[in-house]
């Protein structure tokens, strides 16, 4: 069974600190044993299933959520002391608290209780289940303290270990660095070497086509000399032809008309080459 205890000011009693433990075996909703205690008497009762689904029906409100406020008041606690008010009556034993929103206040739940004949041995198992708890909370907080201890060691290895690891980054960044800037440097002097080679082959190409598209003055010059020799040599090799010569005779009126002698001439063919 799970016990939770809290410490409540009745609104009867603003000054005298109360008591009060609640107990249930599964869930809240499924029913729970709630006591109140001031120190020297004792009140408990019993709230079923059936009682807390009549107050959520009664509040026109869900069952989950009308739980979810009896957890709140009831066990955690939660939210500021004035949020919830509790009453008691010790004459007729009758418990009820009440919710407070700013002006408007509404009853969360009631309940009869009933007064405990033997009070000393409630508030023995009350002292008892509270220092329970507090060595179960001793317990976990030092459970909780060597984790965190753990933590924080694997912590510091691991930010050791990740400065290492930048060290090395920027260690190597470096390295490579430096080796690419060599690396582009060779780079940049070969693509020059090949740039200054290319225009050398380029610029030797173009003189090629220029020498071999315009002869020179002296080339042609000589180049007519030898053909005009070659030429002038075949015509003086070649012997007169006497059947070629053909006599051109004029007519004696012709010349006689002119006033000159009868005169023949002899044509011989020339050849050109």
């Amino acid at each position: 069974m799970e016990r939770k205890v809290n410490r409540i000011y009745l609104a009867s009693e603003p000054d005298t600190i109360h008591f009060l433990q609640v107990a249930w075996e599964k869930t809240l909703g499924s029913g729970f044993v709630i006591t109140l205690t001031d120190g020297q008497s004792a009140w408990t009762g019993t709230v079923c299933e059936s009682e807390i689904s009549q107050e959520a029906d009664d509040m026109a409100m869900e069952k989950e959520k009308y739980v979810d406020e009896l957890r709140k008041a009831l066990v955690s606690g939660a939210g500021p002391t004035d949020t919830y008010k509790f009453n008691f009556s010790k004459e007729s034993c009758h418990f009820s608290f009440e919710k407070n929103l700013k002006d408007v206040s509404f009853r969360l739940g009631s309940f009869n209780l009933e007064k405990v004949a033997n009070p000393a041995e409630v508030i023995r198992e009350l002292i008892c289940r509270c220092l329970d708890t507090i060595a179960e909370n001793q317990a976990k907080n030092e459970h909780l303290q060597k984790e965190n201890e753990r933590l924080l060691r694997d912590w510091n290895d691991v930010q050791g270990r990740f400065e290492k690891c930048v060290s090395a980054k920027e260690a190597l960044e470096t390295d490579l660095y430096k080796r690419f800037i060599l690396v582009l440097n060779e780079k940049k002097a070969k693509i020059r070497s090949l740039n200054k080679l290319l225009n050398e082959v380029q610029e030797l190409e173009k003189n090629i086509e220029h020498k071999r598209e315009t002869p020179t003055c002296s080339e042609m010059t000589t180049d007519r000399d030898a053909i005009y020799d070659e030429s002038t040599d075949e015509e003086s090799e070649i012997p007169p032809n006497p059947s070629v010569l053909s006599p051109v005779v004029h007519p004696a009126s012709d010349i006689e008309s002119i006033g000159f002698p009868k005169m023949t001439f002899w044509v011989t063919p020339v050849s050109l080459l």
